[in-house]
């Protein structure tokens, strides 16, 4: 519980590395057991220019899709990440061994164009 509160501040900072911890955090403690619906909100919520964020942003919503894919898919499917996270997701997601090839095959259709 701590450590969610913390996260929720960091997840908000200005600094590149701060941000990316508060991700991956969330990604490598909270996609398992300890899922809920509100994190892959809180870091879809985060909009960034930086490359390095959007990255880490990418890895989590691929890792997800690979862990709680029913619970992540429709922030593909309702286009609540920027264009670029969410192609990168896909890229990420498809070049997984954890993902179907079923579900890589849809996937792939959900990319978006410019």
């Amino acid at each position: 519980e701590e450590l969610v509160f913390q996260l929720r501040r960091h997840i908000s900072s200005e600094h590149t590395y701060t941000v990316r911890f508060a991700v991956e955090m969330l990604m490598v403690y909270f996609l398992d057991g300890y899922f809920d619906p509100e994190y892959p909100a809180m870091v879809a919520s985060v909009k960034s220019d930086d490359y390095y964020v959007n990255m880490m942003l990418s890895w989590y919503f691929a890792t997800a899709l690979a862990k709680q894919y029913d619970a992540v898919l429709s922030y593909l499917l309702e286009h609540k990440l920027s264009m670029w996270v969410h192609n990168k997701t896909i890229q990420k997601a498809v070049e997984s061994y954890r993902i179907t090839p079923e579900q890589k095959e849809y996937l792939k259709r959900l990319k978006r164009k410019g």
